[in-house]
């Protein structure tokens, strides 16, 4: 078995400490790209989202250079990413290629004994013991975990740095030596060296930069490529962002769902405009938006690919917010039709708003 994954974010990393860590050999696809997308776009249906035909790119990729298992996350709740797999399985069949699909869908949607059936076709192929193989999955939730809060630290102290680049640059490259490690031990040294490297950067606490929190549905905002690389750009800006939805938060938004528990804090926040889930994470994006409203924020850009049905709801009921709270919310659609000259031209019309806007404030002051 050589198994591969879609790029989902930094889960690419994680998955690469869990698969080293259980002996289990894989192939990685190249970080999201131009070819991926067109290649994926062109083998899927028209009117599809643009995660699907990303990871459909990403699988091409990876078969090509001899991949045939892949491991992706399920969803069972009102969304076509729960869809994904049962329509991929069916594309590459019609393709001519025999390739295995695990789907990791939570207990409550398949049941605990199926879930412990798919995950034993990935074990099973491994070189180590059970003890060895939860070891192997501890520290991969512990690499999530902190290239999560590593980015989440670079994305938020750019605003406040003094060397102009120099959290990008720490970023990038933490990425960069995570991936050149070969065993999840490393990695996690690599990390914990990298956390302690942003904690040391200088910055001018008397600085006040502009605050962006970025909400919407999750592949959309965690995925650079899909979104046009918008936290980057914002970095170069000086601008210091937020964003609540990261892989680490979705492994622990789904392992407490069947407790109700989960999200409590975006839920609460949600009600007064949309109380129920619609699938996706609308819900979340609307508590999100709320939330950055009351943690000081200066605006909030929600982006989702075309087509998506629960962050059109979302969307909808964005303005009310904005208007309520007197908060800006701006909404950004991508698809593989998205120019960047646009796009870009929009984010800083946002940006120069924001800056007016707290101008005038100070000027009224």
């Amino acid at each position: 078995m050589k198994i591969t994954a879609p790029h989902l974010g930094n889960v690419y990393i994680a998955a690469k400490a869990l698969f080293d860590g259980l002996g289990i050999e894989y192939i990685m696809p190249p970080l999201n790209n131009k070819e991926a997308l067109e290649m994926g776009s062109l083998h899927s249906p028209e009117e599809i989202c643009l995660p699907y035909k990303i990871m459909v790119g990403n699988y091409i990729q990876a078969i090509e250079k001899g991949a045939d298992t892949v491991l992706l996350p399920g969803s069972c709740g009102p969304c076509r990413f729960g869809k994904y797999a049962e329509m991929q399985m069916n594309l590459f069949k019609r393709m001519g290629k025999n390739i295995n699909f695990i789907v990791i869908d939570a207990p409550g949607d398949i049941g605990i004994k199926e879930l412990y059936n798919r995950i034993n076709q990935i074990s099973r192929n491994s070189r180590k013991g059970k003890a060895g193989q939860i070891k192997a999955l501890l520290r991969a939730v512990r690499v999530m975990n902190l290239i999560d809060e590593i980015e989440e630290k670079a994305h938020y102290l750019a605003g406040y740095e003094v060397n102009k680049g120099e959290c990008k640059k720490l970023l990038n490259s933490c990425k960069r030596d995570a991936m050149n490690t070969n065993s999840p031990r490393d990695m996690i040294m690599v990390l914990e060296e990298y956390k302690n490297r942003l904690d040391n950067v200088k910055i001018d606490k008397g600085k006040n930069p502009i605050k962006i929190a970025i909400i919407g549905e999750i592949y959309t905002i965690i995925e650079p490529f899909s979104n046009l690389y918008i936290e980057d750009k914002l970095m170069d800006y000086g601008v210091a962002t937020k964003r609540k939805l990261t892989p680490s938060w979705w492994v622990k938004d789904t392992l407490l769902k069947p407790t109700k528990l989960n999200s409590l804090k975006i839920k609460r926040n949600a009600k007064k405009y949309l109380s129920l889930g619609v699938g996706g994470h609308g819900r979340e994006c609307i508590g999100e938006a709320v939330l950055a409203q009351k943690e000081g924020f200066d605006g909030a850009i929600q982006i989702f690919p075309l087509g998506c049905m629960p962050e059109i709801v979302s969307k909808v009921i964005l303005p009310t917010i904005s208007k309520e709270k007197d908060f800006p919310i701006m909404s950004l659609v991508v698809d593989e039709m998205t120019g960047e000259a646009g796009f870009v031209t929009r984010v800083e019309a946002f940006i120069d708003l924001l800056e007016r806007r707290r101008k005038n404030v100070l000027s009224w002051s």
